[in-house]
């Protein structure tokens, strides 16, 4: 009598189309996070279809053109040529891929609370279109329990059992814009599944177009990696801006202080001060944290005090624009006021929580006549701010009452400031060495 071969189950069938790269990707929201992992995926072989709500950004990308600094618009171009690469606003076609990577956005309310309606509108969305031998991954950054608490019971309501028919996981984002170093690939990748089979299947999918993947016990685990990797960062500045007000208080340099104490070479990790936390990271991702916490009878006072402090940095920096323009006998109602960099850091395009905004209302809110330039940012239409870069010439220049560098973006011209600025108030450092500073 001859043992008959089990039949292939839907797991082993996942694991052979990821190992001949027939599975077909799904990437819900094409931004920041979304449109580098889909260009990453086509690299190593897979066919990717991609999913937005905005159609401008779907026919712009069917185009060959990109909306993502870090994404070559001949990158995107070549995965359409070579049929790897599609956008569609239709969640209808969610049935198609075997794969279905969520990276919304996961912003904050107005009361600091979690605002995970577009997780819960992409889930609902993933929940009408699932069908057996899908593997749904939640990328966009959120409190501990999303994945297991609010996405897995609206799948599992399909009469589907994860782990079996479908499979479920987490894996955080770790975008990083600007960045030349690192990207997608080779940021390790931090995986958690709801079961072993949901991980299995996650960490083989991934593997072709991730160097390396870290799994991890749970999607808790996953979830909560990248809630401490960026309170761990908010904390931190939250330190050095607190220490910057302290030594200018005492009248020291804090740029000597930070720079003498980098030199040892264990038990110190360098942080530089600035105007505040921007992007879509570290000002809300402690919030997130602390929600969560409060829901369990925790208060977290160490984060929430780190955010404080950020939060307190753009009016820190407008109180030395104020000094500096009383060093001419000038009050701030009426004067000339220009930002150098708006982006919220450096080398990119991206407004997103900048402080920036945050300096532009308060000297507006003082009556000051504001003016910016950025030359990664042409324009910013943010609430009721709508302003246009300026040239940085010295004529302009000339004709400005205070500087204030917000974002130290390499394309600007550092010594054309220190030449003919009136006052400038330097929140990053890099003026030229003896240039005056407020």
């Amino acid at each position: 009598m001859t043992a008959t071969a089990a039949a292939p189950t839907i797991v082993d069938a996942l694991l052979a189309k990821a190992k001949d790269r027939t599975a077909v990707f799904g990437v819900v929201g094409l931004g920041y996070v979304g449109l580098p992992l889909a260009m990453e995926i086509v690299r190593a072989g897979y066919r990717v279809i991609g999913f937005d709500v905005n159609p401008r950004v779907v026919d712009l990308l069917n185009g060959g053109r990109s909306h993502i600094q870090d994404v070559p618009g001949a990158t995107v171009a070549d995965a359409v040529q070579t049929k790897k690469f599609s956008a569609t606003a239709d969640l209808s076609r969610l049935k198609e891929p075997d794969v279905i990577s969520i990276s919304v956005p996961t912003p904050l309310s107005k009361t600091k609370d979690p605002d995970v309606s577009y997780v819960l509108a992409a889930t609902e969305s993933v929940k009408r279109a699932l069908r057996k031998g899908q593997l749904v991954v939640l990328e966009s950054t959120t409190y501990p329990g999303t994945t297991r608490e609010l996405m897995l019971p609206a799948l599992v309501s399909t009469g589907l059992k994860v782990g079996e028919d479908f499979f479920l996981a987490f894996s955080p984002e770790r975008v990083d814009p600007g960045n030349d170093r690192f990207n997608t690939r080779n940021t390790p990748k931090v995986v958690g599944g709801i079961t072993p089979n949901c991980l299995k299947v996650a960490l083989a999918l991934y593997q072709p177009a991730i160097d390396t993947l870290v799994p991890v016990s749970s999607t808790e685990a996953a979830e909560l990696v990248k809630i401490l990797e960026n309170t761990f960062r908010s904390v931190n500045i939250g330190l050095v801006n607190e220490m910057a007000i302290v030594c200018d208080k005492l009248g020291v340099d804090v740029w000597e202080v930070i720079e003498a104490a980098s030199t040892k070479p264990f038990g110190f990790m360098k942080f530089t001060p600035g105007p505040g936390v921007g992007g879509h990271c570290i000002p809300l991702d402690p919030h997130y944290l602390a929600w969560k916490m409060r829901t369990l009878n925790y208060k977290t006072r160490f984060i929430e005090l780190a955010g404080e402090l950020n939060a307190e940095m753009p009016v820190f920096w407008v109180g030395k624009v104020v000094d500096a323009l009383n060093e001419q006998a000038k009050a701030v109602r009426g004067s000339n006021v220009m930002l150098v960099g708006v982006a919220y850091k450096k080398n990119i395009d991206d407004i997103r929580e900048s402080p920036a905004l945050d300096v532009i209302r308060l000297l507006h809110q003082r009556g000051a006549k504001v003016s910016y330039h950025d030359p990664h940012v042409a324009t910013i239409k943010e609430d009721a701010i709508t302003m246009s870069s300026v040239p940085l010439t010295a004529e302009t220049l000339k004709k400005t009452d205070c500087v204030i560098i917000v974002t130290d973006h390499a394309a600007v011209d550092y010594q054309l400031i220190a030449r003919n600025a009136r006052a400038t108030v330097d929140t990053r450092h890099v003026l030229p060495k003896g240039a005056p500073r407020a």
